[in-house]
């Protein structure tokens, strides 16, 4: 995390022919990261079987670095990531079928610094969780066909160690192009984006570019979906490196994605945007007694706030609007919690960016006795202090005193220690 002071290191990923693992990974090294260190920080893994290449290719007439990962007997297919067996090679390891358990497994034994092994544990739930949805099952119990081998889980663990490496305390991306066409996978013939893409990409701006190709693979969305803090437009920064790093396939555009890497400007007013979405439903024929429990789980479920809204239907009917803020990763969860729990038949979501103050929770000694306040910053500057209500409420009704004047003392004694040199 950056110090008071420092400034935040971003990275923006530009994918205007897509995004997959290795195309993350070329990027990262073009952009600085050593590829010496990074293969050494990736035998901490403890997994063998493979040998990690980097090269410099041309394509469409742009330079860039291209990182493979060859498997012991077996080569990359350049269509759904899939591999073509050597019979005369002897085997190091198996072509797939791990489950999350298995991967999870793996990355905790690892010697990974810890920052890097959660990111990519991070990453491969989202990903389980996706197939779970696609295939209607558990996280638990998905068998990851191609992205559980080898050379996905050195492309996740890699991107993660790059981005520490680069010292990156912002990831962000922009619009992803969806792809189209039809491509073959484990589970047959599959529409482009494939499944699982396509419940990473929810949330997140997309667009058709017209190239009838699987551009963002499992892989890459589940990279990019679930580390970025905003995704979108590029964040104000002052750019100090510039990578490219190439995809298998040859393209009518360069088939090339673009890394920026640079410092949030000193001087900001506001901090960084992130994406959030908005989450909501609008119904007339639910009994009120069920909106109580209803917000309780959308909140347990990760939603950031949740809330009602009185409305006017048609035939001037009353009704009731049911918002819910999450991160991208959570629309699915609250969608299908909004299905169960409510009399809802549809539910619709909005991308929104916006911007919020560092904020902490800190115990401090006041007159009252020991005091929880919720406390946000501005660029390190105390901007707000806000003592718990329950905690208020609590030592009011003790020493039978007005609930506003212990309000109004204790939001003013945690504001004096916490500025008070």
């Amino acid at each position: 995390m950056t110090a008071i002071g420092e400034r935040k290191k971003l990275a923006y990923f530009d994918c205007p022919s897509g995004a997959s693992g290795d195309m993350i990974l070329g990027a990262l090294v073009d952009a600085g990261v050593p590829f010496e260190t990074l293969a050494r920080e990736l035998a901490g893994l403890g997994v063998e079987g493979y040998r990690l290449e980097r090269s410099e290719v041309m394509k469409a007439g742009f330079r860039a670095t291209k990182v493979d990962v060859h498997l012991a007997g077996y080569d990359r297919d350049p269509g759904y990531m899939g591999r073509v067996p050597d019979p005369g090679a002897h085997r190091h390891e198996p072509t797939g079928h791990r489950g999350l358990g298995e991967i999870l497994g793996i990355l905790e034994r690892s010697r990974l610094v810890p920052a890097v092994r959660d990111m990519a544990s991070r990453v491969f739930r989202r990903l389980a969780e996706a197939e779970a949805r696609v295939h209607g099952t558990t996280p638990e119990r998905v068998q990851f066909h191609d992205v559980g081998a080898v050379d996905a889980i050195v492309d996740v663990t890699g991107s993660c160690i790059g981005l520490h490496l680069l010292g990156i305390d912002e990831v962000h991306f922009g619009a992803l192009p969806v792809g189209g066409g039809f491509v073959d996978g484990p589970h047959g013939r599959m529409p482009v984006p494939g499944p699982a893409t396509a419940e990473l990409l929810k949330g997140f701006p997309t667009l058709d570019t017209g190239i009838r190709r699987e551009l963002v693979t499992p892989t890459g969305a589940a990279i990019l979906t679930t580390l970025a803090a905003g995704a979108g437009v590029m964040p104000a920064m002052r750019v100090t490196a510039v990578g490219y790093g190439a995809g298998t396939m040859d393209l009518e555009t360069p088939n090339v994605l673009r890394l920026f890497v640079g410092e949030a400007p000193s001087a900001q007013v506001a901090p960084p945007a992130e994406t959030i979405v908005q989450v909501e439903t609008t119904v007339d024929d639910m009994s009120p007694q069920l909106y109580e429990p209803l917000l309780e789980r959308l909140l347990e479920a990760g939603a950031l706030d949740a809330w009602l809204t009185p409305v006017i239907m048609k035939r001037s009917r009353p009704g009731v609007v049911l918002t819910a803020l999450c991160e991208p990763a959570r629309v699915a969860d609250l969608s299908r919690l909004l299905f169960e729990e409510s009399s809802t038949i549809g539910v619709r979501w909005t991308a929104y960016q916006r911007s919020r103050l560092e904020r902490e929770m800190v115990r401090l000694h006041t007159a009252y006795g020991p005091v929880t306040f919720k406390v946000s910053r501005l660029e390190g500057r105390v901007v707000t202090v806000t003592p718990e209500f329950e905690e208020v409420r609590r030592i009011a009704r003790d020493k039978s005193l007005p609930v506003r004047e212990v309000l109004e003392q204790a939001r003013v004694e945690g504001r004096r220690l916490l500025t008070t040199p």
